[in-house]
């Protein structure tokens, strides 16, 4: 039998058992502000160049959520044919630089430490606008559930200048 741990839930209720996670968060009422450099993204993930996707991250609530930002700039190496004379940022990229936001959370998250986490599925992603260089690419990803410390689902959005760009369901497998 299944365990499910749902966090930040909006979704309907399912019918699988389910189990509300502690909160993580500091005795306070307010919830401290965290945030990541490059340099401290790269001891969390093991992306490197040119698939370190994440340039920061600039709020970060544990077990939670994360918001991360990627500076797209034209030296990147997908837009010498992704189009030619029309540089557009590929949506997989985008997809890929929202995952990287959540890898952050899920390699926070007590239980799942040390682990390496890949996609099991992505789910009712749509893009609405181009991403092009010069965008600052504003990612948040939030933590819906957990399930048997192996697999969780997170919901992502990628937005520029306030306007979205994609967004969409994200599972990860936790891999030894």
């Amino acid at each position: 039998m299944a365990t499910v741990t749902e966090v930040n839930s909006t979704d309907n209720p399912t019918s699988a058992p389910t189990q509300v996670q502690p909160d993580h968060s500091t005795t306070s009422n307010s919830e401290t502000k965290v945030t990541f450099t490059a340099e401290e993204i790269q001891k969390l993930l093991p992306h490197r160049y040119p698939f370190a996707l994440v340039d920061k991250i600039i709020d970060y609530t544990p077990g939670k959520r994360a918001v991360g930002i990627k500076n797209v700039t034209i030296n990147e190496p997908h837009f010498q044919g992704h189009f030619p004379g029309r540089p557009i940022m590929p949506g997989v990229l985008i997809v890929e630089a929202m995952a990287q936001v959540g890898g952050v959370v899920m390699t926070q998250v007590p239980q799942l430490e040390g682990g390496l986490f890949l996609f099991a599925g992505i789910d009712k992603v749509r893009f609405r606008r181009q991403v092009v260089p010069g965008d600052q690419l504003v990612m948040t990803v939030e933590l819906l559930w957990i399930k048997q410390r192996r697999f969780g689902k997170m919901q992502a959005r990628a937005e520029v200048d306030a306007q979205l760009v994609a967004e969409g369901e994200l599972m990860f497998s936790l891999v030894s």
